[in-house]
């Protein structure tokens, strides 16, 4: 397991660059000092997950110690990106929080029946935003104990 307070790589798969800002801002306004990658929809995600195309070197694109999904993105969307991530040996044990502005009761049965590790609305302030950030962080990063690193 890995040790608790260890950083790991945060991946976000967010199409909306504001939202990606404001992200890294809320993380930085906690001092969390975690690498964060992004990718813009789910192809990309997929193919940063198997190190596809660009994505190739492990070196600049590390395996995700967590990952932060939109759920409507272009391309394939978060829901299709979660089927086909929980449904892979190799992937389904990396944690994956919705992160979308999604309040629809049937996206938030439908990604828990796909193996969602969490479900968070998307907040409409910052300080809402940096609050979240804060216990996602506590959480992920204090208290649960994530599985190693496999390459």
């Amino acid at each position: 397991m890995i040790k608790q307070g260890s950083p790991i790589t945060i991946l976000m798969a967010e199409d909306d660059e504001e939202d990606r800002m404001l992200t890294t801002e809320a993380f930085e306004e906690i001092k969390l000092a975690n690498d964060m990658r992004f990718v813009n929809d789910g192809e990309e995600l997929m193919d940063y997950l198997y190190r596809r195309g660009r994505y190739s070197n492990p070196e600049s694109s590390p395996r995700p110690g967590l990952i932060l999904l939109d759920l409507n993105m272009p391309r394939k969307d978060g829901r299709e990106a979660l089927k086909e991530i929980k449904s892979d040996p190799k992937l389904r044990q990396i944690p994956i929080v919705a992160l979308t502005t999604s309040k629809s009761e049937e996206d938030i049965f439908r990604t828990y029946d796909l193996g969602v590790n969490s479900f968070i609305t998307k907040p409409v302030s910052f300080v809402s935003l940096v609050a979240i950030v804060k216990t996602l962080s506590e959480y992920w990063f204090e208290i649960v104990e994530l599985t190693p690193k496999k390459d």
